[in-house]
């Protein structure tokens, strides 16, 4: 089978003003990016109003292992798939980060004959999303500087500067560093730090903004630091939050591109799943249930995670009410959490699935928890016996999933992803109670209970010292009842990556609450999160190369 990228390459794609010309969307809110990118101006809603949107589908996953799930194939095979059974469909997907592209993960424009395109386009540069971001986030840090060079006039401690750098590249030794060295004249010497543009909160506020309007105001309440009085320090103070939105104005448009079978795709900011809410844009969702019939949507990270976070932050927010979700795994991935060493997953072993299959369990009860029905997608591989398939069949069924479908997306496309579109289709007919973990205005302590026993599976929650301070310091700043954004581990149901499968009998210990008020949540730090990943010993970018023609080799 051919490569990712030569399959990219080779696809013959669709003119986007076709693109969009079939999707509803009028010349004069298209704003192209050369023949196969464009923008959308977020006006075109305002003509919108009054169709009626469309239903939604969340696609989520089982805990991420090291043999690979395939969450963005399959969320793009099934668009594809839904095509072919003449189903009115529209994508709707994060925009990669470069950092991930050139590390260990790789693009995030899907695989094989699954795929979004322009696939090079959208892992690198893009239309310059991610650049505003950046340029955004270290506008207001700067402006912290020349406070603190000029007199210091908001009275900011300058140990308490919780903002820090942001670039878009993979690089630990940026998470600790000592700024304004040189001398008076380079600066303030003091502490500070750099995070990936994904784990910016300005990222989350660009995914999480309504309108322009909104995004202005959502900049302008972002916590920097704080005075010697404890008093919160924002950039609508430091007078920058007006600023930054004209940077990052063109960035609020969606972005739209295509699958390999033509089918329209929205590609739009890209929060982290781990430390944000790992989830597209607002705008984007809403732009998309006016266009069409079915909107498909993927979360990041598993369902303890992106998931629950759509629901409980993107729905509460965006007025949201999902019809179905959409839950991933794999043989291979099954036998991983059931102990199987990474070279021997190609090998047939039902008592590991047996094991292993309590991971996806738990997953089924998280979507089933939110009153939704979960179609369970079984991403094909080679190496998957008709015995292990079956028997997770079977055991996916009595764990409460609605049906069990295996996609062959990947090596057939759309084609290979007709049984799990009418599947999902199916389940969107199906009446759901769909709902919020807990109710609007519910305390952080309580939010937290419940995510914590009722999504991971933990018996309770111990707060350390630094965190009881906190939430008392949340309550003191009016922010003891906004929506809990936890920050733990992606590769594990617990706060501990090495807790794998289905753990039982453990606590969640929270360390410390950190307010996000611009994008209008409280975080939860749960572990020792990294907001900004490193390289390892052979990163990606290794492979990235340009041929004689000037075409781009090695991305995947």
């Amino acid at each position: 089978m051919k490569s990712g990228l030569e399959i990219a390459q080779e696809a013959e794609l669709r003119p986007i003003t076709e693109v969009a010309g079939s999707a509803g969307i009028p010349d004069d809110v298209l704003e192209p990016f050369g023949r196969y990118r464009a923008k959308i101006d977020p006006s075109i809603l305002e003509r919108l109003a009054d169709r009626p949107d469309g239903k939604l589908i969340i696609t989520t996953a089982i805990t991420p292992t090291k043999a690979g799930e395939g969450k963005t194939t399959t969320s793009i095979s099934l668009t594809q798939g839904m095509g072919r059974i003449g189903k009115d469909v529209m994508l709707c997907l994060r925009e990669p980060s470069m950092g991930p592209v050139f590390g260990i993960k790789g693009g995030g424009t899907g695989g094989g004959y699954a795929q979004v395109v322009p696939m090079e386009d959208i892992n690198l540069h893009f239309t310059g999303d991610f650049h505003a971001v950046t340029a955004a986030h270290n506008l207001l840090a700067s402006a912290i500087d020349a406070s603190l060079y000029f007199g210091n006039p908001h009275g900011i401690d300058p140990t308490s500067i919780t903002w820090p750098r942001t670039l878009d590249v993979n690089a630990r030794e940026l998470r600790y560093t000592v700024i304004g060295l040189g001398g008076k004249m380079h600066g303030v010497p003091r502490e500070n730090g750099f995070v990936i543009t994904a784990a910016s909160e300005v990222m989350a506020v660009l995914a999480l903004a309504s309108d322009l309007a909104d995004l202005r105001a959502r900049l302008g309440r972002i916590v920097v630091a704080s005075t010697a009085d404890g008093e919160p320090v924002t950039a609508e103070q430091l007078q920058v939050a007006g600023a930054m939105t004209v940077i990052m104005k063109d960035a609020l448009k969606p972005n739209l591109v295509q699958t390999l079978e033509g089918q329209p795709v929205l590609i739009h900011a890209g929060p982290f799943g781990n430390v944000a809410h790992a989830n597209n844009s607002i705008i984007e969702d809403r732009v998309a249930l006016k266009l069409a019939d079915y909107v498909i949507t993927e979360a990041g990270f598993a369902s303890d995670l992106g998931f629950q976070k759509f629901c409980d932050i993107v729905c509460r927010f965006g007025g949201f009410a999902p019809s179905a979700g959409v839950l991933v795994t794999t043989v291979r991935a099954t036998k991983s959490h059931g102990g199987v060493p990474f070279d021997r997953l190609g090998t047939e072993d039902l008592e590991a699935i047996k094991r292993g299959v309590e991971n996806l369990g738990q997953h089924i009860a998280i979507v089933r928890e939110y009153g939704l029905p979960c179609v369970v997608s079984i991403n094909n591989f080679p190496s998957d016996t008709e015995a292990e398939v079956e028997l997770m069949r079977e055991l996916a069924l009595g764990a409460g999933a609605e049906t069990v479908v295996v996609n062959r997306g990947f090596a057939e496309g759309g084609e290979g992803a007709v049984e799990l579109a009418e599947a999902v289709v199916a389940a969107c007919e199906k009446p759901n109670t769909f709902h919020q973990l807990t109710p609007g205005g519910t305390p952080i302590r309580e939010q937290v209970e419940a995510i914590a026993t009722r999504v991971y599976g933990a018996d309770g929650v111990d707060y350390q010292a630094q965190a009881e301070k906190d939430l008392s310091r949340m309550d003191q700043l009016g922010f003891g009842t906004m929506p809990v954004c936890m920050a733990k581990t992606h590769l594990s149901l617990t706060h501990d990556p090495l807790m794998l499968n289905r753990p039982t009998g453990w606590r969640l210990p929270v360390r410390g609450v950190v307010p996000s008020a611009g994008a209008g949540f409280v975080v939860v730090l749960c572990g020792d999160m990294q907001r900004m990943p490193g390289l390892g010993r052979t990163p990606a970018y290794m492979k990235v190369d340009i041929d004689q023609n000037g075409r781009t080799i090695g991305l995947f």
